[in-house]
């Protein structure tokens, strides 16, 4: 069975992967004011932060409406030769609408095209994209495929310290209390995914190298049961030393290691200085 595995931009993988795997990707439209763009195309987090600090107004992501996804799934399908099926990996309905779109779109196509709700976001998708890509691989159906992902998509870890709360408060997902408290306590908070939805996590205070690694270390004490094989390390651009402080911290305890820069469907909502470890745990013996 020939099968195509796509997404869409918030999935945050590198182009080295995104070719490797042959992914296909549906860009993410950005809005720079009035300017219409596509993540990844035609804006990138270059012209992202040269936006803010020109105009101090935050970009505008928006959803792909159903026709524009199942021209996107049509096109997938028919690419290399034609496909048996495909695979569709969306940012969690918690948080965005594109999931529920691609559902409405891939009612066109016959039980050909299956939409994951990812409950997650960031490579927290990247994860699900690559297991589902590794047992296409073995040669599994996509029904097979899409109900291991289905099972395993709550064991995603999805996690984020976020340095400044600024472009989150000027997004409307904090309060002007909460940044106030955050300046003036040096309160750097992590944002944790659960059941599809973004909370507030533990918060740390100090200096932000040393936040992050606490950060780091809280992570994986609340995740003893991790799987081991692979973990991400997503980030917007950083301070010097930050990343490289990070992989020393959790080098010993993954087997891969892979780095990628958050693209701007994230960086929108986050800003600068952004990092978060992202990994599956193992099922425990009650979930199987």
């Amino acid at each position: 069975m020939k099968i195509k595995i796509t997404s869409d931009t918030g999935c945050d993988l590198t182009k080295d992967l995104i070719q490797k795997y042959n992914i296909g990707l549906l860009p993410i439209p950005i809005f720079l004011g009035d300017k219409e763009g596509r993540d990844g195309i035609d804006v990138h987090l270059p012209d992202l932060y040269e936006y803010i600090a020109q105009t101090g107004q935050l970009p505008r992501t928006a959803s792909c409406n159903p026709a524009e996804i199942e021209d996107f799934f049509r096109e997938q399908l028919n690419s290399d030769g034609g496909y048996d099926a495909l695979i569709h990996f969306s940012l969690s309905s918690g948080i965005s609408s594109l999931c529920q779109n691609a559902m409405t779109a891939s009612g066109e196509f016959d039980n050909k095209v299956y939409v994951v709700d990812s409950l997650s976001l960031s490579t927290g998708v990247g994860l699900q994209i690559l297991r589902a890509c590794e047992l296409a691989k073995q040669g599994l159906t996509a029904a097979k495929i899409f109900e291991d992902i289905m099972a395993q998509r709550k064991l995603v870890q999805t996690s984020f310290i976020i340095d400044k709360l600024k472009m989150l408060y000027k997004g409307g997902r904090c309060s002007a209390l909460a940044l106030l408290g955050a300046n003036l306590l040096n309160i750097k908070p992590s944002i944790i995914m659960k059941d599809g939805k973004l909370g507030v996590g533990k918060k740390f205070r100090g200096k932000y190298l040393n936040c992050v690694l606490e950060y780091v270390d809280y992570i994986m004490e609340t995740n003893p049961n991790y799987d081991r094989s692979r973990v991400f390390i997503t980030h917007t651009d950083m301070d010097d030393g930050i990343v490289e402080a990070v992989h020393e911290r959790i080098k010993d305890k993954f087997d891969e290691i892979l780095e990628t820069s958050a693209g701007c469907t994230i960086a929108t909502h986050c800003g600068k200085n952004t990092i978060g470890i992202l990994f599956y745990n193992k099922p425990t013996p009650d979930a199987e």
